[in-house]
């Protein structure tokens, strides 16, 4: 294994961003950013052994500060929504910025995918690491207490690619972090992610109401049109985004697939590539995956590659959406006697 860094260009601040490149005996190899803690490639072996990059993103740093549909980034606070950007907790209540129509999304405005974090790499034998630290202070975008926050990329010989999360606070908060990946397992120059196969393992999904906030209510994921209990192609439940009055306000698939089982290790996910062979695995110790078949997508990428709706597939392995006003839902509160901890890996393989 070996770990090599490059420059790449500077974020909107001015700050110089550097790429670390993770790469193991086979030759595959993970590339992140100390800006936002951005993956900006995943080049895997298919079938045949040829290598691809399966993982969006763009060329420059500065790409990622604008309107990038969080490509690759690190999401916190706290990911996905919440609901009319405001919570109260403990007696007091909270105003978060609105930038989702009147709700909060993956943290708020400047969320941690625009922050500059410190980079440790450590080079293994069999994996490699890098690990990102980042102090939130007291009031950040809204959110109380000062959050220390550690996530550590690790990459090895068997093209596992983990995400370990770990953050404690000083006061009373919620956390709920996650990655903002983009996969197309046929390449990121593929046309789209129509013709991957995805399996979910999840006996329910959060029922999103307006703005895609959930209503508290869990649907049987055998019971909707956007369930994945048996693996289907992407493009025939895409298909039917028209006929169906949730698909249809999504623009697609953006659903919280609740496995339960919080802090427990599974298998939550599986995505594979009739085409190239290629299969990821999603294994995490999080009661939920947000799958999101990337409708918002516009954006020019790297190697001048055109990005438009459904290129890329997102699985954030997250507690559920808006969990603060649903106290069913397992809970993203955390206490200053507490440490938020929990991992994520996704396994590349052929088959």
């Amino acid at each position: 294994m070996s770990i090599t860094q490059k420059p790449f260009g500077t974020e909107h601040h001015g700050n110089p961003v550097t790429q670390y490149t993770l790469q193991n005996a086979q030759g595959a190899h993970v590339s992140i950013l100390d800006f936002g803690g951005i993956i900006t490639s995943i080049v895997v072996p298919d079938r045949q052994g040829k290598l691809a990059d399966v993982n969006l993103g763009f060329a420059d740093a500065m790409a990622y500060t604008s309107d990038s549909g969080s490509m690759g980034a690190l999401i916190g606070r706290v990911g996905n929504r919440i609901a009319g950007a405001t919570f109260d907790l403990e007696g007091e209540t909270y105003t978060l910025g609105a930038n989702n129509g009147p709700n909060n999304l993956h943290g708020g405005p400047e969320g941690f995918n625009l922050r500059m974090w410190q980079a440790v790499p450590m080079e293994g034998q069999g994996v490699d690491s890098l690990t990102l630290t980042l102090v939130s202070p007291d009031g950040d975008q809204g959110f109380p207490g000062k959050l220390s926050v550690k996530v550590t990329y690790t990459f090895d010989d068997a093209c596992a690619l983990g995400i370990t999360y770990h953050a404690t606070t000083d006061k009373t908060t919620i956390v709920n972090l996650t990655n903002h990946a983009y996969f197309n397992l046929d390449g990121h120059d593929a046309p789209d992610v129509r013709a991957l196969e995805l399996q979910v393992f999840a006996d329910y999904v959060t029922q999103a109401g307006e703005g895609l906030i959930p209503t508290g209510k869990l649907l049987p994921q055998e019971a909707v049109p956007y369930g994945f209990a048996t693996a289907k192609k992407l493009g025939d439940v895409l298909a039917l985004t028209n006929t169906n009055a949730d698909m249809q306000a999504a623009g697609g698939v953006d659903f919280n697939y609740a496995a339960g089982n919080d802090r427990m290790t599974k298998r939550i996910a599986v995505l594979y590539s009739p085409k190239t062979g290629r299969q990821m695995e999603v294994v995490t110790d999080m009661p939920g995956v947000q799958v999101y078949t990337g409708q918002g997508l516009h954006q020019k990428g790297k190697d001048g590659v055109q990005y438009g709706p459904y290129s890329g597939l997102c699985l954030e392995t997250q507690r559920y959406p808006d969990a603060i006003h649903q106290p069913h839902f397992p809970s993203f509160v955390l206490r200053p006697e507490e440490v938020y901890l929990t991992t994520t890996t996704y396994r590349f393989s052929v088959r």
